[in-house]
């Protein structure tokens, strides 16, 4: 028997199984357009990533494989984007232009089928959102290798907006041109934080070429996409996006380097059943005001997953401080601790409770 005749019964039972798949799907979303109904009448909004959660989770802890688990999600994610599409496409607004990381996080959160706004600056994404030209921003607030993203913490100490969501995804870094070679090149060009997070790469590689920083990676792509003096570091996507060719792949110093997102908006998530709370405290400047201040965690057995301290800039050496705690300010634990907290700050404010997915 030949191999088509033994592939052919194969195809045509995936054949069949398409066939199924494509029915469920569309009946997912004629239950997905009740659903919209429903929400139309109580005013309620599209996109519920406490809800999405729960879906992603309860799939990964229910598949059977041999899929994976992230590629199982990956499939729901586009499934929920599409269905959410049904009611009405979010806006979501990113640092771009189009081919950063930040885009990427986007559709890692949200899905395809939404509208994306690239900005020139992560200030542009909260002007954005919080004017309602957008639904959703996504701005970069850690990198594994450099630390916060300080211009995003102190917009997230003025904005209106709340955190909804959070993600974290892999950054590589690759070094690019329009030509695909290094010959003639007089600058590199990429955003800050790649120039730091590659350091030691171009330290060892390109020592005497002028470095710039520039608003985003993509910027830096489009730059070389017209000029054939500019070296790009970027994503591979930008590459893409701009039709560069790679000259080394891989050159940030940092093999596992990472960057966390955040999604602002308006939208006050209810508890999904695994959370985190972002908050933003200050205390007065003597001794033992931080451990008087932190001590109602550890008095209602909330943990504490992430410190972050900056400057408050009034000269007199005041911090703020950028804490995460795990659960929702909704929990009573968690509801406990921060009414104490807030007696103990000199200044409170809860950025966000939201979905945990890192």
């Amino acid at each position: 028997m030949t191999s088509d005749n033994k592939l052919l019964p194969l195809r045509e039972k995936i054949d069949a199984l398409d066939a199924q798949i494509l029915a469920l799907l569309n009946e997912r979303a004629r239950v997905a357009q009740e659903v919209g109904h429903v929400k139309a009448e109580t005013n309620a909004p599209v996109f519920r990533p406490e809800r999405e959660a729960q879906v992603l989770r309860n799939v990964a802890h229910n598949n059977p494989g041999p899929l994976q688990d992230e590629d199982v999600q990956t499939i729901f994610r586009e499934v929920m984007s599409a269905c959410r599409a049904l009611e009405r496409r979010v806006t979501v607004a990113f640092l771009g232009p189009v081919g950063t990381f930040s885009e990427q996080a986007v559709y890692q959160q949200f899905g395809r089928a939404v509208l994306v706004l690239p900005c020139v600056s992560i200030d542009e994404v909260f002007r954005a959102t919080e004017a309602g030209t957008a639904d959703f921003g996504v701005v970069p607030i850690e990198n594994s290798s450099e630390g916060a993203i300080n211009r995003t913490l102190d917009l997230l100490l003025q904005t209106s907006l709340v955190i909804s969501g959070e993600l974290s995804i892999p950054v590589h870094h690759s070094l690019m041109t329009k030509l695909g070679h290094m010959d003639g090149i007089a600058r590199i060009c990429a955003h800050s934080q790649a120039l730091a997070q590659c350091q030691a790469w171009l330290n060892q590689h390109y020592p005497h070429i002028e470095r710039h920083a520039v608003a985003s990676n993509a910027e830096a792509a489009l730059m070389a996409s017209k000029d054939t003096t500019i070296a790009a570091i970027a994503g591979e996507i930008a590459g893409q996006q701009y039709n560069l060719q790679v000259v080394s792949a891989h050159i940030q110093d940092d093999p596992h380097n990472r960057t966390r997102f955040a999604i602002v908006g308006r939208l006050h998530t209810t508890p999904s059943g695994k959370d985190q709370t972002s908050l933003v405290l200050a205390v007065p400047n003597k001794a033992g005001a931080v451990y008087k201040m932190l001590a109602p965690l550890a008095t209602h057995g909330v943990s504490m997953t992430r410190f972050e301290s900056r400057p408050a800039r009034t000269g007199n050496w005041e911090y703020y401080f950028y804490v995460d705690v795990e659960g929702h300010v909704m929990d009573e634990r968690v509801a406990k601790a921060t009414a104490e907290l807030k007696d103990n700050a000199a200044f409170f404010k809860v950025l966000g409770s939201y979905p945990c997915t890192i």
